[in-house]
């Protein structure tokens, strides 16, 4: 008999880090949710970003079914074919020629982060190891993650942090010309930051960090962990862009759900990461890479890339036609699948209360700070579930704008 659980079971068997709401989602299909109640929810989250393809696709379904019939894991000790099969397919749409497989993007910077500095070691020496990032900027949990990202409270309590890290402002190219120097061994950055507010790089700034990466022999390394697999409207980000990075993070879409993390470089920056240096014991996973095969299979196509273009444009017009009524935005912004709208200063700190009511009214949004909703949908969602979603939006917005009227 499976045991019954409620809200209250997490806080009698859960470390307190998270503080999950009262939904307890039981069954997806598409862009809708149901919880144990029987309350339907349209989905605007996409699981932060990674249920690209929603929920319980059939061909996911039938790619994980298959596969759990032959192989569940294999050490690495052994040649995997579901990952090889993978990582070619990988490296078929990227710039990339040689491919690390992970569980998560905060595996895949780890990664990403320890072959930077080693290629540095290799080819210059030690005193070449500084990294330079980005404040607001998210590059996973753990202890040197968490120090190249850009936002002290993740390291607070946790230190001491690893050291030659540095942090920039986003798009402040002067700024950057004035930390960047010989000891520098890469830059990190997101082509669109997400946790820190759904903020694109510019053309201009992104092409003149490659510039400044290439004259100081320093490598570029975009983490696309939330802007890749189909997430802008291309394959990867840094298509938008017109810059090419030497090392590339993917995660979250990659697998729909399904752990899965990977890191993209070129062969000879690759070399470094020689037998023995590196390793992941569930990295490249047989069902893993199944399912991933499968969900760029899907997103690689003409036809998904152009409808994120398409669905950006409703969802932007749709969030205009409300910003009309209730001026409760000063910017919307963001690639693709990917965006976000600011609030007024007005309403600057509410960001959790648009959040609480969307779900009241059977809408699941997110945030990005204090003072940003976030919406990360599927990229598949169908233009019903927008309109309808929006509708519940608007709702939203008229609750918590009456709410805060009679404090």
């Amino acid at each position: 008999m499976t045991e019954q659980v409620t809200r209250a079971t997490f806080d009698e068997v859960m470390v307190p880090n998270y503080a999950p709401s009262d939904i307890i989602p039981v069954r997806g299909e598409g862009s809708r949710v149901w919880d144990k109640n029987g309350k339907e929810y349209i989905d605007f989250a996409g699981g932060i970003a990674v249920t690209a393809l929603g929920h319980s696709h059939p061909t996911l379904v039938k790619a994980m079914r298959d596969q759990a019939d032959q192989l569940w894991h294999l050490s690495n000790v052994m040649t995997n074919e579901p990952a090889l099969r993978l990582a070619k397919k990988l490296t078929e749409k990227t710039f990339a020629e040689r491919v690390f497989f992970a569980n998560s993007g905060g595996e895949a910077n780890e990664a990403a982060f320890k072959l930077a500095r080693r290629y540095a070691y290799d080819h210059v020496g030690p005193e070449k190891h500084e990294i330079i990032s980005f404040y607001k900027s998210f590059h996973g949990r753990t202890l040197f993650t968490v120090t190249v990202g850009g936002q002290p409270k993740y390291t607070e309590g946790f230190e001491p942090a690893p050291g030659g890290i540095k942090h920039c402002d986003y798009n402040d190219i002067e700024q950057l010309k004035g930390l960047i120097s010989d000891k520098t061994c890469a830059v990190v950055m997101e082509p669109i930051q997400g946790e820190g507010g759904v903020i694109p790089a510019n053309l201009e700034f992104a092409k003149q960090v490659r510039e400044l990466c290439d004259a100081h022999n320093a490598l570029l390394v975009f983490d696309e962990v939330q802007s890749g697999v189909g997430r802008t409207g291309t394959f990867f980000a840094y298509e938008q862009l017109g810059v090419t990075p030497d090392i590339l993070t993917s995660a979250k879409a990659l697998g729909n759900g399904f752990p899965v993390g990977a890191m993209l470089t070129t062969e000879k920056i690759a070399s470094s990461l020689a037998f023995g240096t590196h390793g992941s014991t569930y990295g490249g996973n047989p069902m893993a890479c199944v399912i991933a095969e499968a969900v760029i299979d899907i997103i690689g196509t003409d036809e998904v890339l152009s409808g994120v273009k398409k669905r950006h444009e409703l969802y932007v017009e749709g969030l205009k036609a409300i910003n009309d009524k209730y001026n409760v935005f000063k910017d919307i912004r963001g690639m693709g699948l990917l965006i976000g709208a600011e609030l007024v200063d007005e309403l600057a700190g509410h960001g959790k209360d648009f959040f609480a009511e969307s779900a009241n009214q059977g809408l699941l949004i997110l945030v990005a700070g204090p003072n940003v909703i976030r919406l990360a949908p599927s990229l598949i969602i169908p233009e019903e579930d927008i309109k309808a979603g929006l509708e519940r939006f608007e709702n939203t917005i008229k609750v918590v704008l009456e709410t805060l009227s009679t404090k």
